[in-house]
């Protein structure tokens, strides 16, 4: 018999590809067709399609799945135009820290009153990540005024809630107090070499403006553009790697970067996200499915403890954006408030790194990953029904 070419791992590979490339055809018109929106869709295909073993476990789905993340992440910070973040108005820096604030302090309150429950909640209720929120200005569009403004919000959030893990893993990982000291000390250093270097372009450019065309010209046939980008990208991440800091940060920032000195590209994130939510993006999505095991919905305490922390992620956030009301109005606090209630990424390191040192028992750890898939899939259907509620009543 003629062996296969083939080895049995690239068999498997090959049959997660197929199982992706169906995935990506058929999640559009599923996901119209249920009302749903498409990254969710993605993340319940990604579920049933491991649950019934057409897509197994494998070393390059989970690599592929995490490049389609740190993608995502650099075309959210292609939404934060950096000058807008340094510039904001000091009523809306004031509002944004007494939003973080009451966050973690309503979370504190809530931990310490509950018996039981670890610490480690204070952290992860209130966690925040970027990565979904900006798969709703597919929907809302760049112009949308609450939405930019959640972005901007998230951004400092999101950096709060990663200096926050890396801390926690330093400790938790019973790191010397050196290496704790060292953690800490490159991500200060990171953070202060991006404010430098934002300051340096910001002169270097202002002096020879046509240096950005010379990076990125108008019309080329070669896609120097692109090219830049990806180069800007991958090296970010080698940074953050050798640094041992957060990736997805890293690839944010790099975004942020991009859109703030190039923005004479019009056309620039079109490109780039088309790529992204046509191809990457969705892989992780249908990875972070594929992760869930659908046996344990049959649990009714990990189900009950799934939706009791999901109602208490999304109200803290809503209670807490009250502070925005009198700005952008009540419909539109309710809808930031929501924005925020998908960490799904950082949910879900927070709640591994939590499990690995046993600070959280296994139900507790499946409620936490079941509860971030719950948070892209419900709050991503509650904006898109809120947002267009006045819509189907005038209709009717």
């Amino acid at each position: 018999m003629h062996p296969s070419a083939i080895d049995p791992q690239g068999l498997i590979d090959l049959k997660n590809l197929i199982v992706i490339a169906i995935c990506l055809l058929l999640s559009p018109y599923m996901a119209k067709f249920f009302r749903l929106p498409i990254s969710a869709m993605e993340i319940i295909l990604g579920a049933v399609v491991a649950y019934f073993g057409f897509i197994s476990t494998s070393e390059n789905f989970k690599l592929l799945a995490n490049v389609g993340f740190y993608y995502l992440m650099f075309i959210a910070g292609m939404e934060v135009n950096l000058r807008l973040l340094f510039n904001m108005p000091k009523d809306l820096l004031k509002k944004s820290f007494y939003y973080i604030t009451l966050l973690y302090l309503i979370s504190l309150v809530l931990v310490f009153s509950i018996e039981k429950l670890s610490y480690i909640f204070i952290i992860i209720i209130p966690v925040m990540s970027v990565g979904l929120l900006s798969v709703l200005f597919k929907e809302f569009g760049k112009d949308c005024y609450w939405l930019k403004i959640s972005m901007l919000v998230a951004t400092l959030a999101e950096v709060i809630s990663i200096i926050l893990l890396t801390i926690m893993g330093a400790l938790l990982r019973n790191s010397s107090v050196f290496e704790l000291g060292q953690s800490i000390f490159y991500l200060t250093l990171f953070l202060s070499l991006c404010l430098l270097v934002f300051k340096l372009l910001g002169v270097l450019f202002w002096w020879y403006p046509q240096l950005k065309i010379v990076l990125m010209p108008w019309e080329d046939k070669n896609e120097k553009d692109i090219r830049f980008c990806m180069a800007i990208f991958i090296l970010i991440i080698a940074a953050m790697v050798v640094a041992k800091l957060e990736i997805a940060l890293g690839a944010f920032i790099a975004g942020s970067f991009i859109a703030t000195f190039f923005d004479h590209k019009k056309d620039l994130e079109h490109k780039l996200s088309s790529f992204g939510y046509g191809f990457l993006i969705p892989i992780f999505f249908i990875y972070i499915g594929s992760t869930f095991n659908v046996k344990i919905l049959s649990d009714y305490t990990v189900v009950l403890n799934a939706v009791i922390l999901l109602f208490v992620m999304m109200a803290l956030r809503i209670v807490s954006a009250g502070v925005f009301v009198k700005s952008i109005g009540l419909k539109n606090t309710v809808l930031f408030g929501l924005s925020h209630s998908m960490p799904l990424t950082l949910l879900i390191a927070t709640a591994t790194l939590s499990y690995n040192v046993k600070l959280i028992s296994e139900n507790l750890y499946s409620a936490l990953i079941l509860t971030a898939l719950l948070e892209a899939v419900v709050v991503m259907s509650l904006i898109k029904f809120i947002s267009n509620y006045k819509k189907v009543v005038s209709e009717n």
